[in-house]
Parts: C-alpha cells; sequence; structure tokens
C-alpha cells in the first residue's frame, strides 16, 4: 500500500525546484514538461527532467513525469526521456479514451525493451480533462495494467464545459466529474487525485477544498507550490481517536487470527476485511503525518 496523498508539480524548466524538490517530502514529485514549459524550451527542459530522474537524490522518492501529448512533436521524446530516466509513473494528459492509453502502453514497453528496464515497470496516470475522459473514466481506468491512477484536470475541463469555479460550497460544477473520476478508480482499484488548487496565497480556500477531496475518498490532491504539501498532509492524518479505533480493530483481528476463530469481533460488533483494511489505511497514514 503506497501513501499517496500529495503530488507536488515541478515545472521541467526550473532547474532550482528541479534540484531541491525532494526536500519538501511531497509523496510523490510530478516533473512537468507539459503546460509548464513555453515551446522553446521543451528540448532543454527534457533534458534536466531526465538529469533529475537520474540523480540519487530523487531514488528515495515516487518520481512522475507529466509529459505532453502523444500527438504532439514533443511527447514522445518526452516519453524516451521519462522511462530511460528510470520515471516511476507518466502522466499522459488530456486523455479523452482507452485508446490513447493502449497506444501509449505500447510505446513505454517498446522503449522498455531497448533500455533493459523490466517490461511493467513504468506505470501509467491518466489526467481527465474534459466531458469525453469523464463520460470515458471507468474505460480509461481499466485501460492497462500500467494503470495507477487518474487525476482531475479542472481548468480545462471547466472550459470544455463553458463554465468556471464557483469556488463556493461544494463547487457543483466540478462535482459530477470528481464522482465519475473517483468511482472510475475505485472500480478499477487504482489512485484517484483530485484537482489543484491555483491560489498559494488562500490557505482557507485550499483546506476547503482538500475537506472536499478527502471527504468523498479521493486518495490526494496534484499541488502547485510546496506550502501546500504540510497543510495537506496535516487535513489527512488521522484523528487520535481514529488512530485508536484502527490499532484496536487490528489487536482484535490479530487475536482471532490466533485463535484459530472464523469471526473478528469488537465491543460487539463484526469486523469484516474492509475494516481491517481500512485500519491499515489509517495507521499508514499516521505513520506519515
Amino acid at each position: 500500500m503506497k501513501l499517496r496523498r500529495s503530488m507536488l508539480f515541478v515545472p521541467g524548466d526550473n532547474a532550482a525546484m528541479l534540484s531541491t524538490s525532494f526536500v519538501y517530502k511531497p509523496d510523490s514529485v510530478m516533473f512537468d514538461l507539459e503546460d509548464a514549459v513555453s515551446p522553446r524550451e521543451k528540448d532543454s527542459a527534457r533534458l534536466m527532467v531526465y538529469q533529475a530522474l537520474r540523480h540519487p537524490a530523487y531514488r528515495d522518492i515516487e518520481t512522475v513525469v507529466r509529459i505532453n501529448s502523444m500527438k504532439s512533436i514533443f511527447g514522445p521524446k518526452d516519453l524516451e526521456a521519462a522511462v530511460r530516466g528510470g520515471a516511476d509513473i507518466v502522466r499522459l494528459p488530456k486523455t479523452d479514451d482507452a485508446k490513447e492509453i493502449q497506444e501509449l502502453d505500447d510505446c513505454i514497453t517498446k522503449i522498455e525493451q531497448a533500455c533493459g528496464r523490466p517490461v511493467g515497470e513504468t506505470r501509467v496516470m491518466a489526467a481527465i480533462e474534459s466531458a469525453s475522459g469523464v463520460v470515458n473514466a471507468v474505460a480509461i481506468a481499466t485501460a492497462s495494467p500500467r494503470m495507477m491512477a487518474i487525476a482531475l484536470a479542472g481548468f480545462d475541463y471547466l472550459v470544455d464545459m463553458h463554465t468556471r469555479r464557483s469556488r463556493d460550497g461544494w463547487e457543483p460544477e466540478l462535482f459530477y466529474a470528481r464522482a465519475s473520476v473517483l468511482h472510475a478508480a475505485r472500480a478499477a482499484h487504482i489512485d484517484a487525485f483530485d484537482v489543484a488548487y491555483g491560489d498559494v496565497t488562500n490557505d482557507e480556500g485550499f483546506l476547503a477544498e482538500v475537506n472536499i477531496a478527502k471527504q468523498l475518498g479521493f486518495n490526494g490532491k496534484s499541488l502547485i507550490h510546496p506550502k501546500q504539501i504540510e497543510l495537506l498532509h496535516k487535513a489527512y492524518a488521522p484523528t487520535a481517536k481514529e488512530i485508536d479505533h484502527a490499532q484496536r480493530v487490528l489487536a482484535a483481528a490479530e487475536e482471532a487470527h490466533r485463535k484459530g476463530l472464523g469471526v473478528v469481533s469488537l465491543d460487539g460488533k463484526m469486523i469484516d476485511p474492509p475494516v481491517i483494511d481500512e485500519a491499515n489505511a489509517v495507521l499508514l497514514a499516521a505513520s506519515a503525518s
């Protein structure tokens, strides 16, 4: 079980952030070769990201590369650099259907074979950024064994839907997309990431949105600034009461197993496998807080 609360965007052309982003301790670092990099800087950014991936400092943190569209002149080169550089995950932007993931899978396999990486080692995340992507979310989430997560990208999705963010309450303009992406991820048994929050000066607004994501069941959020990491991690941290209950659940399960009992109970209530799984997840989150 891998804890993925925070996925920090790092512009691929920002040498300073490429060399230091690991010190902020996000759960995953995402080197961005797409929107954060201008066309004239794409080639140099790709080289810098490749070098960062090879640096020992990133061996102990999950690395993600957001490539450009595979339909662009940059995408295939980005993919080559990401896989050969040793990225754990490739994030495909603007994913509209399952065929794009299947084609990406084939390309990654060829690169892995050519550079000596074990076939299947490179994982894939799909960014859902359109109405088509939301409608096809289940097919996208189940398109390849490489799929490990899907992420909702709010800005492009709302442009496609001819609306804008309200920043009010539960943001009704995003609710259907959030629910669809989350259900697709859960059906595919992969992770789901909520939208990035763009106003880094508004901690209150950020935390309100984090609480929405947490309540709905998202594993975490894509982040655009290091200062959001600690806020997010604290918001996702379990309470002392939740930790105590999780410990008691696992202790009861261990006692039942030791005695050879087929039924686990705690305080007169049956404890089934999903409750035990949740208890493990709570203690994992607590250990990382």
